[in-house]
Parts: structure tokens; C-alpha cells; sequence
């Protein structure tokens, strides 16, 4: 994919584009990216290449390597239990607020979304859907700081979903439904555990995992 022609700030375009490639699976943990080898595909001198790996490096999808590029991180099992011990407490409180705030307009889009879900065979196309869902839930909370938190996890959430997909889609969405239902009934203790249910669900599945890479490793 060419990308030096556009027009928004090279490093941005790759960090978007390379960040896009890893959440979606093409490069995977433990994979290996030279400099030379992203330039030419992106299109691109190698200096935004350089300096979108320094980004993604603090945003935990790559460990560069000098003079080398850079290799694809994978979670290790503590990684994961710090970001769903974040995501628990955010999401529990951002499903409460919904279903205290949501009006009419904010339940239908729950609905849509839902109903998206279950014609969307991709599972990329699902990964970007569940990260919408939970957005929807956040904008319906009112709280533009809680939003803004929860933003800058999403890259990592989708990254962690793309790889459960396959085994836990059914479950995740079953469980999304059971949240959206609460939220449209305006019930913030049932959407407080609906969300929690769900949380924990994922950190489960995604432990596993962990683990597994750990022992392997």
C-alpha cells in the first residue's frame, strides 16, 4: 500500500497504517520489521518509518531494535492483567452512567450496532465493530474524561479482541446484548454487572493466551 501520497503527516500515515497491520493480524507477535522493508511498502523514506516505530514502541505494539527496526510485541500474562484491571473499573462505570443517561437516540445505536454484529462475517470488520460498541457506551455515559481514558485504550483492546475473535465472538457479542439490554432498560446496577460479566470474560480468554505465549516462550 502506497501511502506517501497523501496528504497528512507521513509518520502519522504509517503509525496508522502499521498499527492497522498488527491489530489485524499481517504482522504478528514475535514478527521482525526492518526499516528498509516498510519504506518500500509504504511508499516512504525511511525517517517516518523510523519514527512511527519510536510511537508504537511506547504504545506497546513493537520493541525496536537499533539499527534493525523493530520487533512485534507480544502481551505478556502481567501486560494483560494491567489493562483489563484499567478496563474493568473504566467500563463498569461507563456502563452505569449509560444506562442512568442514555436516551432514546443513544439506545437505538446499541441496537444498530448489535444487529451489525451478527451480519459481519470478517472478523477485522468485528474487531472494529466492538471497539464502536464500546465507544457508544462511553459517549452515553456523559463523561468526556471517562471517554477520553478509554480512547487511549481502545488500539489495545481491538489488538487483544482481533486475537480472541475467532473462539470468544459469539460470547463477546451474547454479552454485549445482555449490557445493551440493561442500559435500555435504564438499569445502572444491572449494566454495572452485565459489563462487569463481560470484562471478566475477556480477561479470562485472553490470560489463557498469555500464558500459553509465556510457556511456550
Amino acid at each position: 500500500m502506497n501511502i506517501g501520497t497523501a496528504h497528512r503527516p507521513l509518520r502519522d500515515k504509517v503509525v496508522d497504517e502499521l498499527r492497522r497491520r498488527i491489530i489485524d493480524g499481517v504482522h504478528e507477535p514475535g514478527d521482525r520489521l526492518t526499516e528498509e522493508r516498510l519504506a518500500e511498502d509504504f511508499g516512504v523514506s525511511r525517517n517516518p518509518v523510523r519514527e512511527a516505530i519510536r510511537v508504537l514502541e511506547a504504545e506497546g505494539f513493537l520493541h525496536a531494535q537499533p539499527r534493525r527496526g523493530a520487533v512485534v510485541a507480544s502481551m505478556s500474562v502481567r501486560d494483560v492483567e494491567d489493562l483489563f484491571d484499567v478496563r474493568l473499573s473504566l467500563e463498569t462505570l461507563a456502563a452505569t452512567l449509560a444506562a442512568e443517561r442514555a436516551g432514546a437516540a443513544g439506545s437505538a445505536t446499541l441496537t444498530k450496532l448489535l444487529g451489525r454484529a451478527g451480519t459481519t462475517p470478517r472478523t477485522a470488520d468485528l474487531a472494529a465493530l466492538n471497539t464502536r460498541f464500546h465507544s457508544e457506551i462511553c459517549a452515553l455515559s456523559g463523561n468526556a474524561l471517562l471517554t477520553g481514558l478509554m480512547e487511549s485504550l481502545h488500539s489495545r483492546l481491538q489488538w487483544v479482541y482481533r486475537q480472541s475473535v475467532e473462539t470468544r465472538a459469539a460470547d463477546s457479542w451474547a454479552e454485549h446484548r445482555d449490557l445493551a439490554d440493561a442500559i435500555l432498560a435504564g438499569d445502572p446496577d444491572a449494566a454495572g454487572r452485565a459489563a462487569r460479566r463481560h470484562v471478566l470474560a475477556a480477561r479470562t480468554a485472553a490470560l489463557g493466551r498469555a500464558e500459553t505465549a509465556a510457556a511456550r516462550g
